[in-house]
């Protein structure tokens, strides 16, 4: 899949929309294009470049990098333990070189198999930014 195959397949689920910078995306869950700028923080990103980090070469053609933010339960349940990960291997789920302790994950130049085997992943890190959307809504949060 190209980056913006996944940025499209994304910005299908409802409420969403898109930041730019610097060629990268970040996906940010806004159903009512209401929440600050300030206080917008993505579920999602796809970065395409080494700007950020350095662990995965994004700098050489054709890569990109899908990360998305999960719940600690989901992202203990997929690495239960720490071990070594190369950041370079294309098309595998794994922690997020930086934000891994925030339970963030990532997959380098996803193929379409990847993508649909990582629904499930983007599905709750949609429904987690979703739910924490609420969460501000409600009063005496």
């Amino acid at each position: 899949m190209t980056e913006q195959e996944v940025i499209r397949q994304l910005l299908d689920l409802d409420g969403v929309i898109a930041m730019e910078n610097s060629g990268d995306t970040f996906l940010i869950y806004d159903p009512h294009g209401d929440v600050p700028y300030n206080r917008r923080f993505p579920f999602a990103t796809v970065v395409t470049g080494d700007r950020y980090d350095k662990a995965s070469d994004l700098d050489r053609p054709g890569a990109f990098r899908l990360n998305l933010g999960l719940t600690k339960q989901t992202f203990r349940t997929l690495f239960p333990a720490a071990a070594p990960v190369t950041h370079t291997v294309d098309d595998q789920v794994m922690p997020h070189p930086v934000y891994a302790p925030q339970h963030w994950v990532c997959v380098v130049n996803p193929s379409r198999e990847t993508f649909e085997q990582a629904r499930p992943l983007i599905q709750e890190a949609y429904d987690f930014a979703a739910r924490k959307h609420r969460n501000r809504l409600t009063p005496n949060r």
